[in-house]
C-alpha cells in the first residue's frame, strides 16, 4: 500500500513530524510511544533500544496503529495501522544516527549499553484527516 500523495510532506526532514505507534500490551492494553521515524518504499521504520516496552510488544505482538501529526496544523494528521513484517540490528547504529541529524541536527549520543534495532512495518490502512 502506498503512502498518500497529499501527506508525503509529513515525511521530509524538514517538517520533522513525530510518529505515535501504538503497540499491544501482553493483556491487551495500548501502550503508545512518540517516536522518530523514516520511510524506505512503502514501509515506516523506527528505531528503539533492544529491551524498551515498544521493543518487546512489536516482537510478540507485530499489529500496530500509528498517527503521524502535522506539526504546523494539529487538524491534519494521517492515521495508519499496519503490521510489523521484520526486525534488524544491521545498520540500526547508522540510522539512529541520521534520525537524530533530521531531529536534531546533532549526530547521536551513543549510550553504553544500548542494542539499536530497526523495525519494518507495513501500513495496511490509512486515515486521513485534513483541517
Amino acid at each position: 500500500m502506498t503512502f498518500p500523495a497529499d501527506f508525503l510532506d509529513l515525511f521530509t526532514d524538514e517538517t520533522k513530524a513525530l510518529l505515535y505507534l501504538a503497540t499491544v500490551m501482553p493483556d491487551g492494553s495500548p501502550q503508545v510511544s512518540p517516536v522518530w521515524f523514516s520511510i524506505e518504499g512503502d514501509y515506516v521504520l523506527i528505531n528503539t533500544n533492544e529491551g524498551r516496552t515498544k521493543d518487546k510488544n512489536m516482537k510478540a505482538r507485530p499489529r500496530v496503529a500509528m498517527v503521524i501529526q502535522d506539526p504546523n496544523n494539529q487538524d491534519r494528521y494521517l492515521g495508519m495501522r499496519g503490521e510489523v513484517v521484520g526486525f534488524t540490528r544491521e545498520g540500526a547504529d547508522e540510522h539512529i544516527n541520521r534520525l537524530s541529524l533530521k531531529y536534531y541536527n546533532k549526530p547521536w549520543a551513543y549510550r553504553e549499553g544500548q542494542r539499536r534495532i530497526i523495525y519494518r512495518i507495513k501500513p495496511l490502512h490509512f486515515n486521513l484527516h485534513y483541517d
